[in-house]
C-alpha cells in the first residue's frame, strides 16, 4: 500500500532497570499506526547488539552488529551488520571511502527496490527509494531534536511511501550512522584498527 504520509513524531522512551532496561523512540503515524524502536534490545550474548522496530502497519524490522567488537558498542554499528525486513535480509553496501556525504551513503536492495540512505549531518538523514518505471520513488528524512528526555525525531516523506519505506528509514534511528559522515568516518577508522587488535589479539 502506497499513501501519503502525514509528518509526524517519534519521543524519546526509557522504562524499566538494568539490565533488562528497554529504551529508544516511540510515537503514532496516522498512517502506519502506533511505532516503536527499541535500541538496543536488551542483550542475550555479549558479542550481539540489535536495534529493532515494530508497530501498527510497518512490517518488524531488526539491526544487528555482531562479532567482539560489539561487546562495548550502546549501539549496532554499519560494521559487521544483519539487517532483516521480516524475514527477508537486505543486501546492503557502502564506499568506505568515499570522499562526500553522497559516496558515503549506505545502498540497499530490499523487495526488488533500490534504497541510498545518507547522511545530513550527525543528527539527521534520508533515505531515497529510487524511482523506476512504474513507481517515481519516495524520500523519508528524519531529523533529531532537543535534548535529554526531550529529544524527538520529525519524520517527513516526500512521495508516496509503503510501510517498508518508511521501516528501513525508521531503524536508522537505532543505529549508530557515524561512518557515513566524513569526521565519523575517521573516528570509525580508528575504531575499526582497534578492533581487529583486539580480535587479533583474543
Amino acid at each position: 500500500m502506497h499513501t501519503t504520509v502525514t509528518p509526524f513524531t517519534l519521543h524519546r522512551w526509557q522504562e524499566g532497570k538494568r539490565p533488562e532496561r528497554l529504551s529508544g523512540w516511540r510515537g503514532v503515524s496516522p498512517e502506519f499506526g502506533e511505532i516503536t524502536l527499541v535500541c538496543p534490545l536488551p542483550r542475550t550474548l555479549p558479542e550481539v547488539v540489535v536495534s529493532e522496530l515494530r508497530g501498527g502497519l510497518l512490517p518488524p524490522v531488526s539491526f544487528e552488529s555482531r562479532g567482539v567488537h560489539a561487546e562495548n558498542l550502546s549501539l549496532p554499528t554499519l560494521n559487521r551488520c544483519t539487517l532483516r525486513v521480516g524475514d527477508r535480509m537486505v543486501y546492503m553496501t557502502r564506499n568506505r571511502l568515499g570522499a562526500t556525504l553522497h559516496q558515503r551513503a549506505l545502498t540497499m536492495r530490499h523487495a526488488g527496490d533500490c534504497y541510498r540512505l545518507s547522511a545530513l549531518d550527525k543528527r539527521g538523514y534520508v533515505l531515497t527509494r529510487t524511482a523506476d518505471e512504474e513507481d517515481p520513488g519516495v524520500t523519508v528524512t528524519v531529523r533529531e531534536s532537543g535534548r535529554g528526555k526531550g529529544r524527538r525525531l520529525s519524520v517527513q516523506a516526500a512521495g508516496r511511501a509503503e510501510g517498508g519505506d518508511l521501516a528501513l528509514a525508521l531503524i536508522f534511528a537505532g543505529v549508530d550512522r557515524s561512518a557515513l559522515t566524513r569526521f565519523g568516518a575517521v573516528k570509525a577508522g580508528v575504531r575499526r584498527a582497534t578492533e581487529l587488535w583486539a580480535e587479533a589479539n583474543s
